[in-house]
Order: structure tokens, then C-alpha cells, then sequence
């Protein structure tokens, strides 16, 4: 926004904690604060049912959707699994011995991934041996180091180490496989599933129809701005913009479909 020339002195920081929800917590607090935004997606809609979060976003003024971002499903370079399918059979066999790493807290996009892919393939879901990672420098290392068997993980985390041979990616979670990654989609290789993570923005509750509509068409100058589509394409995002009411709409289909899930886990 502001190198678009949109707004100015725009301070960004971090309230860490419970997969977001202490996050939320500051967004709810500040209700009608009309300078307040929220920078959130797909993980903190499972923590606010995996914490059992007072705050829902429901207290909040969804304002837009604005990127996705695939999932890999990866492995060390000298795994032994060099397809998907070898990865699978192993699963099953013995789901405790095959631990899949991910940089969520359970009820985030590398949590939910691999469930989904398990429930897919035939391993129950329950048996999953999942760790959890601060970020994706550790989710990384614990992958190259052997930690886990195999790691579920955003595109743009693992892109890089994959062209220079550090892991393979067996299979990307997108509807087409992904310009510029060698690696099937798991449609291609028969599985029933196409998963992405997606980050969009939240205002504060008590805004009126007047503000949240400035807030609206603000996003929207910097989704059409030149400086955005830079953005985009530096770091690999796909553009998945939806701004106002459709975004609510969409939060409110994500929000029960992450609760199925979350409920047939036993987490929700």
C-alpha cells in the first residue's frame, strides 16, 4: 500500500500465539477501531476449534481474500520413497513409523493437508504421527535432518531447495501442476483431493457500512497496483483475490468445512 503511494505510515507487527487467536483476541478488543487490520487465513480458522477460542471471526469485518498458496508433499532428497505411491504404501503399512512434519499448529494448512491426504488414500486419519514446526526454516531442517518422513508445506517453502536438489516434491495439492516445479498434482496421480492454504485481511467488529467499503476499495487499488503483481510474482502466490461480501460468504463455507474436518479428527 504505501510503495503503491495508497497509504502511509503503515506499522505492521505481531501478536503471536494459539495458531492466531491471540491475534484475534487484539482484533476483537479494538472493536470500531477503523485503522486496524488483520492479516490471517485458512490457519487460524481450525485454531479458533482446535484452541477453543472465545473470539471467532465472527467478530471481525472480513474485508478480502488476496492470495492461495499450494501444498507440496516432500521428502529428502535420499528418501526412499521417490513417488508418491512408494510414500503411501509405507503410510499404510504402518502409519507411526512414516511421521509427516508440517509448520502449522493443528487445525492449519499443514495440518489439515496431510489429514486430507490420509482420509483420501485409506489411512485413518487418527494414526497420523503429526509434529509441529514453528516455521518453515525448522520444518525444513526436519526434513533435511530426517526428523519426519515426509513434510506437508507451502509451494514457496520448498520450491527453491527442489530445483537445487536438496528434497523432491512428489506431489503438489493444485488443481495444475505448478509453473516451474517438477512434480505432479495429486489429481495426476489418482488422488481425489486439491487443497490450497489462502491469506486474506480482517477488520475490527463495529465499523460502519460507510468505512468498511473505504477499506474495501483501498484493498482493491492495491490488488490492481503494479507494485502488487511484483509482489506476487517474487513470491509465488497465486492471485485469489475476493474483496466485501463474497469474502464472507467464502470465510463462512471455509469456516464449516474446517469443522467437519476438525470433528471427524476429534479436534474440533
Amino acid at each position: 500500500m504505501q510503495d503503491a503511494g495508497l497509504a502511509r505510515d503503515v506499522s505492521v507487527f505481531n501478536v503471536a500465539g494459539a495458531g492466531g487467536t491471540v491475534g484475534l483476541r487484539r482484533v476483537a478488543d479494538a472493536k470500531g477501531d477503523e485503522n486496524l487490520l488483520m492479516q490471517m487465513g485458512l490457519g487460524v480458522v481450525g485454531a479458533v476449534y482446535t484452541n477453543k477460542s472465545k473470539v471467532t471471526l465472527t467478530d471481525t469485518t472480513p474485508i478480502a481474500r488476496l492470495i492461495e498458496e499450494v501444498e507440496a508433499v516432500v521428502v529428502p532428497k535420499d528418501s526412499p520413497y521417490n513417488t508418491l505411491q512408494d510414500l503411501v504404501t509405507a503410510w499404510k503399512a504402518d502409519p507411526g513409523k512414516v511421521p509427516v512434519g508440517g509448520a502449522s499448529a493443528p487445525g492449519g494448512p499443514d495440518h489439515l493437508m496431510p489429514m486430507l491426504l490420509a482420509k483420501a488414500v485409506g489411512v485413518a486419519p487418527k494414526s497420523v504421527k503429526f509434529v509441529s514446526y514453528g516455521g518453515g526454516g525448522e520444518l525444513r531442517a526436519a526434513v533435511l535432518g530426517k526428523e519426519v518422513a515426509f513434510a506437508a508445506t507451502g509451494i514457496g517453502e520448498v520450491a527453491e531447495q527442489a530445483k537445487v536438489g536438496e528434497v523432491k516434491i512428489l506431489a503438489v495439492t493444485s488443481a495444475q501442476r505448478v509453473a516451474g516445479v517438477h512434480a505432479p498434482t495429486l489429481k495426476e496421480l489418482g488422488v481425489d483431493l486439491v487443497f490450497a492454504n489462502w491469506r486474506g485481511l480482517v477488520a475490527t467488529s463495529g465499523l460502519s457500512a460507510e468505512k468498511r467499503q473505504q477499506l474495501v476499495d483501498l484493498v482493491t487499488k492495491m490488488h490492481d497496483s503494479a507494485e502488487w503483481k511484483v509482489a506476487l510474482a517474487a513470491k509465488g502466490w497465486t492471485d485469489a483475490f475476493v474483496a466485501g461480501d463474497p469474502f464472507t460468504t467464502f470465510l463462512t463455507s471455509e469456516n464449516d468445512r474446517v469443522a467437519k474436518v476438525l470433528k471427524e479428527l476429534g479436534l474440533g
